[in-house]
């Protein structure tokens, strides 16, 4: 026992010790501790108490000095602890909060976590801890573009006007060009994926040339691939849907402002073909093409992780794509969707009612001294500029 040490344990104190040791419900925290005081109180030096208990040295003369002073109940209680750090002043959070929000004095775009760290005099974790609890995420932004189309919100009803409630005896497309697409193949063969580690690919590769595919969608792709994409690529696609349509059906295609979209030559076609409509999405805003969506699929699905060893071999997996994609087609795939609650619900139900068994009343097919003003026939390709 260490110098300074007297212990003196009654035989009411022992009975006590004794119990917590025989109770099985005791934490067991308790139990070595009381056995820590009954082998004192037997004799034994501190080696044996550690041998018998498995603690340090420093644990038993810990709560030898604790009995000493606070008998058996204090064997039962842990003593409070002062908190290991000190919390932040509020003055240093706001001043680190105000940096951050200002652009950094040095040569950087953006604070970071140990720049802002050596400024202010505080650990890179409390930086970070800071930020976190103000929602401030200096090294993250997100890149926007706004439509300077000033028929932006006519061009939106339009098209979304086609969606949602198609014109009768007509097919909507929405109909685009995917270009570029590249048959690359991995210069050494990647790794599958197994438990704890994921698939792997190599960087380089090798290119063995590029396909385009042009595409459109209403429900089911009619897609086909070309060697480039001009505007006479374009015609020969439109003539693939000329054929592939039932003629007693008006066609209103949604189309981006590409320009191979607006040459003389598809505009004459456009003419050769009255049962035509183009609708053009407003500038810098081909997300309102449905067909982007089917675009982005395939080259989430297929495109990205694929490997293609030559340009055929690309353009039967994106025909293949296709076909399966066919075999289940969704009709509102990648559409825009609304909320009733939404301006374009609220002006849809004011332009377009329904009937008491839920079918929508269709608007009639253009004619002949149709009004100029419905969304669905506002611009054709050889009339009003887009």
């Amino acid at each position: 026992m260490r110098n300074g040490i007297s212990i003196s344990v009654s035989a009411a104190d022992r009975r006590r010790l004794a119990s917590i040791v025989a109770d099985r419900n005791t934490p067991q925290k308790h139990v070595w501790r009381a056995r820590i005081i009954l082998g004192t109180a037997d004799g034994l030096g501190t080696n044996a108490i550690m041998a018998a208990t498995g603690k340090s040295k420093t644990c038993v003369w810990r709560w030898q000095e604790r009995f000493m002073a606070a008998g058996v109940d204090g064997l039962l209680q842990d003593k409070t602890r002062p908190p290991g750090k000190a919390p932040i002043e509020a003055t240093r959070v706001d001043e680190v909060v105000r940096r951050t929000l200002a652009p950094p004095p040095h040569e950087a775009t953006h604070w970071t976590a140990r720049a802002m760290a050596e400024v202010s005099g505080l650990a890179v974790s409390t930086v970070q801890t800071i930020w976190k609890a103000h929602g401030l995420a200096p090294h993250r932004w997100r890149s926007f573009k706004l439509s300077n189309d000033p028929a932006f919100a006519e061009k939106l009803h339009d098209i979304v006007g086609l969606y949602v409630d198609p014109p009768a005896h007509a097919v909507v497309l929405s109909v685009d060009e995917k270009s570029q697409i590249q048959a690359l193949d991995r210069t050494q063969p990647g790794l599958p994926m197994k438990k704890g580690r994921m698939g792997t690919m190599t960087h380089d590769y090798k290119r063995h040339g590029t396909t385009t595919l042009f595409a459109a969608l209403d429900g089911t792709v009619i897609g086909k691939n070309m060697a480039r994409h001009r505007h006479q690529e374009f015609i020969r696609f439109l003539n693939t849907l000329e054929r592939e349509i039932p003629h007693d059906k008006s066609v209103h295609a949604i189309l981006d402002n590409y320009a191979a979209h607006k040459t003389p030559e598809v505009r004459r076609w456009l003419a050769r073909h009255p049962r035509w409509t183009f609708h053009f999405t407003p500038t810098s805003s081909s997300w309102l093409n449905a067909v982007e969506g089917f675009f982005a699929k395939l080259f989430k699905r297929r495109l990205q992780r694929g490997v293609f060893c030559s340009l055929v071999d690309l353009q039967a997996a994106i025909n293949r794509f296709v076909a399966e994609h066919n075999q289940a087609p969704n009709p509102s795939s990648g559409a825009p969707t609304q909320t009733p609650s939404s301006p374009l619900a609220h002006e849809g139900s004011k332009r377009w009612s329904r009937s008491t068994r839920g079918r929508r009343h269709r608007r009639p097919t253009r004619r002949s001294g149709t009004t100029p003003d419905r969304p669905y026939e506002s611009r054709r390709a050889t009339g009003q500029p887009s």
